[in-house]
């Protein structure tokens, strides 16, 4: 039975899977974005739902001032006398450190560091009670997991292929040996997922005589810079690999992608001791394989967040540490309420904002704003954000003292409101954006109109990873701002509608 890569759309990079009996549990990189590294969670490797966040508290996860594409690096998720430990890299402030639940949808302890340089950790509980911490360059120690503390001096155990930029190291004992899997090629185009086995966890390893296992380097088609892998063994036996992957925009040369890296699977076969994808060294979109066991769909997601809950649901993010007293969920029962502070789009901070990933190229994205800005600084809207130097949004602002809707483009250094209308002094403004693999279009409806009117449209390309940089994806959003000063008008977003691809909207 076909499944479809990838299993986790949008940006869901570097995944790492763990198995509990028949549950699986699956988390992915968060970079400048919190709380960080979702962990998702399915009983047939097909069907994921997000069930929390590791890092879910500044105490954990301190992003202020953090880059975009910086901040958490590659998580690795495992499982060992009934704790689940999660460990990865702050690269904007502390390095290496892991968190420990009993229940993986939280909440996690706080971070216990590692001296370790290094991103791309990765943890290996020998039966023999030893624990072995892995980094990028194949950098390895033996720790103290209740501390953290390096019982070994790190030494590299195996230099890899030649194919440069060694990152994503896991090491596992399979039927007495070890077996340490690798990344290599840079997490572009090159990517590649690379095997070497030992009798030894410091080795001599050997690589695998058909070295890369996984790489779609020579093969046409949209799946790209496939790499970045963990294995693992299914409750039925069989054996399987996560691994990130890019889509390519269908829309000619040069090839550009614009949802980040998403998570794909690959079946795996043995042959002579040896881990091999099945079917070849590459993959596809369409996998002909079937899940170990039946299929156990999770309910879909509503399109439409009514903002009834006290809580955000787990598909929205912040910038870095977002302020708590810039959003409230119970000062208008019913309507999210952003404040918008000083902090804009353009700024390297965390401004009002709350986004979730764009995960279809077909999509639609629409809300119902009720603000009326005050100050011609004050501004609302909704936003697809790539970086501060790159971001579209169509928002409600004043201009020569009256509201308008705006349609903002910011590509780089280059900053224009293409279009605006007056929509009058009162009631609330539905804005609405829609996406294809070329263009977005931005729309806004006044109360008594039927049909959105199409203000403006924007090139996808100008967000791509190809044009903005970073490791990022495309992310919709909610946002507001003062521009420089606090925001005397309250934003009250009454609710928020996604639906991508053949999906309908409420």
């Amino acid at each position: 039975m076909p499944y479809t890569n990838p299993i986790v759309p949008g940006f869901h990079p570097d995944p790492s899977v763990c198995r509990v009996g028949e549950d699986y549990f699956l988390v992915t990189s968060t970079f400048e974005y919190f709380p960080g590294v979702p962990i998702y969670h399915s009983r047939d490797l097909i069907h994921w739902r997000a069930i929390g966040h590791c890092l879910t508290r500044p105490s954990q996860l301190p992003l202020e001032g953090a880059p975009s594409s910086r901040g958490v690096y590659a998580p690795t998720i495992r499982f060992h006398k009934d704790v689940f430990y999660t460990t990865t890299t702050n690269t904007s402030g502390g390095g290496n450190f892991f968190v420990t639940a009993s229940d993986p949808a939280g909440e996690w302890s706080e971070p216990i560091w590692v001296d370790q340089k290094g991103i791309d950790p990765s943890l290996l509980f020998d039966d023999d009670g030893k624990i072995y911490y892995t980094t990028n360059r194949n950098k390895q120690s033996e720790i103290d997991v209740r501390t953290g503390k390096r019982l070994t001096e790190v030494r590299q155990t195996w230099p890899g292929t030649g194919g440069g930029w060694m990152e994503a190291p896991h090491l596992y004992k399979i039927d007495g040996l070890y077996y340490l899997l690798v990344a290599e090629g840079g997490t572009s185009r090159g990517h590649m997922v690379c095997v070497a086995r030992s009798k030894d966890p410091w080795g001599p390893f050997e690589s695998h005589p058909d070295n890369p296992i996984l790489s779609n380097r020579r093969l046409p088609g949209p799946l790209q810079a496939t790499g970045h892998a963990d294995l693992f063994q299914a409750h039925d036996g069989s054996w399987w690999m996560v691994f990130l992957a890019i889509r390519d925009i269908p829309s000619g040369f040069p090839h550009m992608h614009l949802l980040g890296r998403e998570t794909c699977l690959a079946p795996i076969d043995w042959k002579d001791g040896w881990p091999v994808v099945r079917g070849g060294d590459t993959i596809g979109l369409e996998v002909d394989a079937a899940p170990p066991g039946p299929l156990c769909p999770w309910p879909v997601a509503p399109t439409r967040d009514d903002f009834d809950s006290p809580r955000l649901d787990l598909s929205w993010v912040s910038l870095r540490n977002p302020n708590p007293a810039d959003r409230s969920l119970t000062e208008r029962p019913g309507y999210l309420r952003l404040h918008g502070s000083a902090v804009t789009l353009d700024d390297v901070a965390s401004p009002a904002f709350v986004c979730r990933r764009q995960q279809h190229f077909r999509f639609r994205a629409a809300t119902l704003l009720d603000f009326i800005p005050r100050e011609e600084n004050e501004e609302a809207g909704l936003t697809v954000f790539a970086n501060e130097k790159h971001h579209y949004e169509i928002a409600l602002a004043r201009i020569e003292g009256k509201r308008h809707a705006i349609v903002r483009r910011r590509i780089g250094d280059l900053t224009a409101i293409v279009a605006r209308e007056a929509v009058g002094e009162e009631g609330p403004v539905r804005l609405e954006m829609s996406g294809d693999e070329t263009l977005y279009r931005f729309s806004c409806c006044l109360p008594g109109e039927r049909e959105p009117r199409v203000l403006a449209t924007a090139m996808t390309r100008y967000l791509t990873t190809e044009v903005a940089g970073g490791f990022t994806g495309a992310m919709i959003g909610l946002y507001a701002t003062g521009r420089g000063r606090p925001c005397d008008a309250p934003a009250d977003f009454d609710w928020f509608d996604y639906a991508g691809e053949n999906e309908s909207s409420g």
